[in-house]
């Protein structure tokens, strides 16, 4: 029989308590699959190094997960990337998987979340679910990464897409690019609203998510939209937790897996 491996890849997280959710992701869509052997890789040196020294916790990086498949003889590689946009670490990610393509006799790389317009419209209706009802006076506010690579467009497409969805409060920012949390601050206040749920747009709810977006200190967006009046919510949940993304990633798989 081939031997199959499926390899899980994103860029990681520090915090025990995020990884759940790239752990039911990794559940999820290994659910659809058969036949096959399950790794796990991190994209982040500083993440793998954090989780070594202070939790005694070992991942690997890609290319030490296909150094492994290639001694214990693997035929067949699937990797599946759990990052949300196809940015600076999924190009990086890439080309080093691909110098391992000819150690195979089948090799993909499966494309990350936002890919495709109905990736874009799943994902706005898996964070509309989550927050079914609002008064004309109620707003989400998501926090994605962002990225100086050009594919930081993703996040302002994002909300167009929510737009497109009827959805006319719900405002995207990042926390390394365009928007930001001024571009934040003047919509809310053009549209009037009073009340904002915080939501990361990442995978995990991780130091981005307890920090940068909900922290205490005077320069979140929790602090800053409080300071301007604003009653904030936040919800720590990372994308990896909600089923519909689950599902997103899983069509990606099989779509990699046609190839």
């Amino acid at each position: 029989m081939t031997k199959r491996a499926l390899v899980f890849i994103s860029f990681g997280t520090a915090h025990l308590d995020a990884l759940g959710a790239i752990e039911h992701l990794e559940k999820n869509i290994s659910a659809s699959m058969e036949n096959v052997d399950i790794f796990r890789a991190f994209t982040s040196r500083i993440v793998i190094r954090k989780l070594a020294e202070e939790q005694n916790l070992v991942i690997k990086t890609p290319a030490e997960v296909m150094d492994e498949l290639v001694q214990n003889g693997y035929e067949s590689v699937l990797c599946q990337t759990l990052h949300v946009i196809p940015g600076i670490e999924y190009e990086k990610m890439a080309a080093e998987l691909l110098t391992y393509r000819e150690s195979f006799s089948t090799f993909q790389i499966s494309r990350p979340l936002l890919s495709a317009q109905a990736d874009y419209e799943e994902s706005a209706q898996a964070i509309c679910s989550m927050i079914p009802f609002r008064t004309d006076e109620e707003a989400i506010v998501l926090m994605g990464h962002g990225t100086p690579h050009f594919a930081n467009a993703a996040y302002c497409q994002l909300e167009n897409t929510f737009r497109f969805l009827g959805e006319e409060h719900v405002y995207v920012g990042t926390v390394d690019g365009f928007p930001g949390i001024e571009y934040i601050l003047s919509r809310l206040k053009t549209r009037g609203i009073k009340t904002v749920y915080l939501m990361p747009f990442m995978i995990v709810a991780g130091d981005h998510a307890k920090n940068d977006l909900a922290g205490e200190s005077p320069d979140s967006w929790k602090s800053i939209l409080e300071a301007s009046g604003f009653h904030t919510l936040p919800i720590l949940t990372g994308l990896g937790e909600l089923e519909q993304i689950g599902e997103i990633f899983i069509r990606h798989l099989k779509e990699a897996e046609q190839v």
